[in-house]
């Protein structure tokens, strides 16, 4: 995560929504792409007016260059998101971007769910909650929504589908560290201003 080049990442996500709107999107930079760009990599892309979100797709587990990636998920954050409508060519302007590169996941070993919530780290983790059919993650940046480690576990249960109560002694938990990039609509590049 640490040879990362954010701007990069970011000029990709924007670049591949603007070319599905039909607006002008230039090749973010000229020359051959880092060699981490083609290795595999897992990733989030957050699309929000202000404090709105507007879509936030990722992968959790790498399965395709990491170029590809982001690109994909930034194409899904525009316009496939079910919890919002497709984004418009004149709302790309406006767009808050943010995309974060995930590191691999590791298991974490606890005895009960107070042991869990002990080991959880705000602001560092981003957490894979798993259990028989249900699933559900997030990023370590609902740490600043969900600021403590009881709300963030209560509310990752609930968007697996679980109740805030539940707890199995199976319940899976996997931590994960992110590489996060974001740019705010008014620091668009030049290239990506248009006329």
């Amino acid at each position: 995560l640490d040879d990362l080049d954010g701007e990069l990442l970011l000029d990709l996500a924007y670049a591949s929504i603007a070319d599905a709107l039909g607006l002008a999107a230039p090749a973010p930079r000229s020359g051959p792409k880092p060699a981490w760009l083609r290795e595999p990599g897992a990733s989030f892309v957050t699309l929000e007016f202000g404090e709105q979100l507007h879509g936030c797709i990722g992968t959790i587990e790498p399965h395709r260059p990491l170029g590809v990636d982001v690109e994909r998920n930034a194409l899904a954050a525009a316009f496939e998101d079910p919890r919002s409508r497709p984004l418009r060519p004149d709302e790309l302007a406006r767009v808050d971007l943010s995309v974060a590169v995930l590191g691999p996941l590791t298991p974490m070993r606890f005895t009960d769910e107070r042991d869990a919530r002990a080991q959880l780290r705000p602001g560092i983790d981003g957490v894979l909650l798993t259990w028989r059919g249900y699933r559900g993650v997030f990023l370590p940046k609902v740490w600043d929504k969900l600021p403590t480690p009881g709300e963030f576990l209560d509310q990752l249960k609930r968007k697996a589908g679980l109740g805030v109560d539940f707890w199995a002694p199976e319940l899976a938990l996997e931590r994960y560290e992110v590489r996060s990039f974001t740019r705010l609509h008014d620091q668009v590049p030049v290239w990506a201003r248009g006329p």
